[in-house]
């Protein structure tokens, strides 16, 4: 593909312009931009027909680098645009191809119109990283000592802070399935306190009360699940009838769902273009499809 992309550009070099042939001076494009490879990234549209591209090439600069965010979530970088390994590009043509720049084979329909290039300016590359659990409850209303910081709230001490926890309470049933009903209008409306002892179900490791871990309730199935562990049918899970209290301890934690969604922006500073200069320009978004959007992992078990 990298060798593709310097064909191309090479292309666009050798292509002279019509007389009659203004590029459009506009970045007037969509906040969003895609990647080929590791190194370019770009977007077109079609009226007019244009394209913006940045490719990187020294020091490099890869998707799973920008993926690389610090404690906070965060990552920064930035690349001087030097007009060779480093370039921006706006370029018009008299029609779009399909798969412009990705192509191991260049298009054969290729027409370009007009290309402008920047010698100077600056690449700025960010990202921010959010990470949830889709427990049904929003990370801002799992900050259960109230001092702002997410961080440092794990109810169950398995290491994951509850905003993270599928399972806050740590025993081995979903935060999802313990009674939570959370509604953005009211907050937290109902949440269910099987033994009634003032702490709601999801935090509550031993849920009815009979001295023994609701995780450790696996008296049919030893399968990190106390829900589908049924002595009484009438009466439903062990983990919540105190007239059974077997102990048949767990061995490990369930694996853990994190979603991901991660926020990779560009933005180009002190551009000159033949026909425009600019201080300061937002390339866009990356669009999501290029990132990952969950992770697993299995806490240690204790």
């Amino acid at each position: 593909m990298n060798k593709y992309y310097f064909f191309l550009t090479s292309l666009f070099l050798c292509v002279s312009c019509d007389d009659g042939d203004i590029i459009t001076t506009k970045l007037d494009f969509e906040d969003s931009f895609d990647s080929c490879g590791d190194i370019v990234f770009f977007k077109t549209r079609e009226n007019p027909a244009e394209s913006l591209s940045i490719q990187i090439t020294n020091p490099a600069i890869s998707i799973d680098d920008l993926l690389n965010v610090d404690e906070s979530g965060y990552f920064e970088a930035s690349r001087t645009i030097n007009g060779t390994s480093n370039t921006f590009n706006l370029r018009s043509y008299k029609n779009l191809t399909n798969n412009l720049f990705c192509n191991d084979i260049p298009p054969a329909d290729i027409a370009v119109i007009a290309n402008e290039s920047s010698d100077t300016g600056t690449v700025i590359f960010t990202t921010q990283l959010t990470e949830d659990d889709n427990d049904g409850i929003p990370a801002e209303y799992e900050d259960i000592n109230s001092n702002g910081n997410l961080n440092d709230d794990d109810t169950d001490g398995d290491g994951l802070p509850n905003y993270l926890d599928i399972d806050d309470d740590g025993d081995n049933v979903l935060t999802t399935a313990e009674g939570v009903n959370f509604d953005e209008t009211v907050l937290l409306t109902t949440a269910r306190d099987s033994d009634n002892d003032n702490i709601p179900d999801y935090l509550d490791n031993d849920d009815d009360n009979d001295g023994v871990l609701t995780r450790n309730e696996e008296n049919d199935s030893r399968d990190q699940n106390p829900s589908n562990d049924i002595t009484n049918i009438n009466f439903g899970p062990d983990y919540l009838n105190p007239e059974i209290n077997s102990n048949v301890q767990a061995t490990s934690y369930r694996v853990h769902r994190i979603s991901q969604d991660y926020k990779i922006e560009i933005t180009v500073q002190n551009i000159k273009l033949p026909t425009l200069t600019q201080d300061n320009y937002y390339f866009g978004q990356l669009n999501s499809n290029k990132v990952p959007t969950e992770r697993y992992t299995t806490p240690d078990f204790n």
